[in-house]
């Protein structure tokens, strides 16, 4: 019996893997938490990524945590008008907001059209660039205000397009264009106050696609409990 439970198991990895991203979710609201795993296997880094450069190390992993146990909470508002991905990232911009504002004693209303990561904490990790360009690109990221921070990150990592840029954050498409063009505005004007020469500001803006899409594969380093 214990070869027949094994191979019945491996079979039911094989399932779980080989369905949608829509089918995974349904199951694991309804208790399948194989299907759960799977799904969390399967987006982990996009949002590992998502939350590296504004949280860091230390609040990352929970906030990783709280936004797959929100998509389950907000199943019913996932009605196919957009990707799964595209909600998910949704879901997670969300937590993200609640982080931050729960984060504040004083009261004060935070307006992320305006403020920055950096605002609200000192830069909250090392993460091992492997060139100075993208350390630079990093730290003016931070620097620039949050939603534009998260467009970018969003246009250079995921490769979203600005149709799913306006699903994420619930604009109209055409304000998302245009919204990508003043978060590169935005991060050259950063770039310019952070770069220590002249000749790294010309390389990182000369280069900024390559540099920013270089950084993507650096930018997961997976927590041992999420193993």
């Amino acid at each position: 019996m214990g070869d027949l439970d094994e191979a019945l198991e491996e079979r039911s990895e094989e399932r779980s893997e080989e369905r949608s991203d829509e089918a995974l979710l349904d199951a694991w609201c309804g208790g399948d938490r194989r299907a759960g795993a799977t799904l969390f296997e399967r987006h982990y880094e996009p949002i590992a990524r998502f939350f590296r450069n504004k949280v860091g190390d230390r609040d990352g992993p929970d906030l990783i945590q709280k936004t797959f146990l929100a998509l389950v909470e907000s199943r019913e508002r996932f009605r196919g008008h957009s990707s799964f991905r595209t909600f998910l990232f949704a879901v997670a911009r969300n937590v993200l907001g609640k982080h931050f504002r729960t984060r504040r004693r004083d009261g004060e209303r935070l307006d992320f059209g305006v403020t920055a990561a950096h605002d609200l904490g000192p830069s909250p990790t090392q993460i091992l660039a492997k060139h100075g360009e993208q350390r630079l690109l990093l730290q003016a990221l931070r620097r620039i205000p949050l939603d534009y921070q998260v467009i970018l990150e969003l246009y250079y990592w995921e490769s979203m397009t600005a149709a799913e840029v306006a699903a994420i954050v619930s604009i109209p498409e055409g304000t998302a264009r245009t919204r990508i063009r003043r978060a590169k505005q935005l991060l050259e004007q950063q770039l310019g106050v952070l770069a220590d020469s002249p000749a790294k500001l010309e390389s990182t803006i000369s280069r900024l696609d390559d540099w920013a899409r270089r950084l993507r594969a650096q930018l997961v380093e997976r927590p041992e409990a999420s193993r």
